[in-house]
């Protein structure tokens, strides 16, 4: 997922010239506690949070070029960019958001922490046996049952359950990728059962071969 595909394009953008009386209450009504500063072309050049805004208004500055802060003290991500770097640095530098431009500098949207958490959650929703349909696609020659099976011998070596493919399959038919985290023990552990199936289907594959 790139970052346009995860970004707030509803988002609002105020000018340098722009007085903060005005700004405020345009935030407000929008519920919006950021805002990019742009010129007439749309290209970046501030930031401001609603924390500006009200020390403007307290200190009685008037313009939004008193209280912006300018381009090169902001973080802002690419379009095209990964959008897991966005999840990153807003976590890093605990960011509520941050703008999106494209090659010519221009704002054309918001990543917003609400919405990197609105597609996390999201895919705590995805099936399991959705990760495991692109697993196969990508062991070439593998079969669903080759895979089902080695799923099986990781699972009885982790947690000693015995259980059947079949078995192993209809879990994942049911459950979600956030409910195996959870009986995973967390995302890593998760994924390195997942890479040890993989494993361990190819070397059964390999195995058969030689015989």
């Amino acid at each position: 997922m790139k970052a346009n595909e995860m970004m707030d394009k509803d988002f609002i953008y105020v000018y340098p010239e722009d007085i903060i009386a005005d700004v405020s209450v345009k935030m407000e009504k929008l519920r919006r506690f950021t805002t990019p500063v742009v010129d007439p072309d749309m290209k970046l050049v501030g930031w401001v949070t609603s924390l500006d805004v009200t020390r403007g208004l307290r200190e009685g500055i008037k313009n939004v070029s008193g209280i912006m802060h300018h381009k090169e003290e902001i973080m802002s991500i690419h379009e095209n960019a990964p959008s897991r770097l966005a999840v990153i640095e807003t976590s890093k530098n605990k960011l509520i958001s941050m703008p999106v431009i494209n090659d010519n500098d221009e704002v054309i949207g918001v990543i917003r922490s609400f919405d990197i958490v609105d597609t996390l959650s999201s895919l705590y929703d995805v099936k399991i046996y959705k990760l495991y349909e692109a697993m196969q696609k990508e062991l070439k020659g593998v079969t669903w049952e080759e895979l089902m099976e080695a799923s099986a011998i990781i699972t009885r070596r982790t947690t000693g359950e015995r259980i059947k493919p079949e078995d192993y399959e209809r879990n994942i038919r049911n459950a979600t990728f956030g409910e195996a985290i959870w009986a995973t023990g967390g995302l890593e552990k998760f994924f390195v059962g997942l890479i040890a199936v993989g494993e361990l289907v190819i070397a059964i594959k390999i195995g058969k071969a030689r015989k």
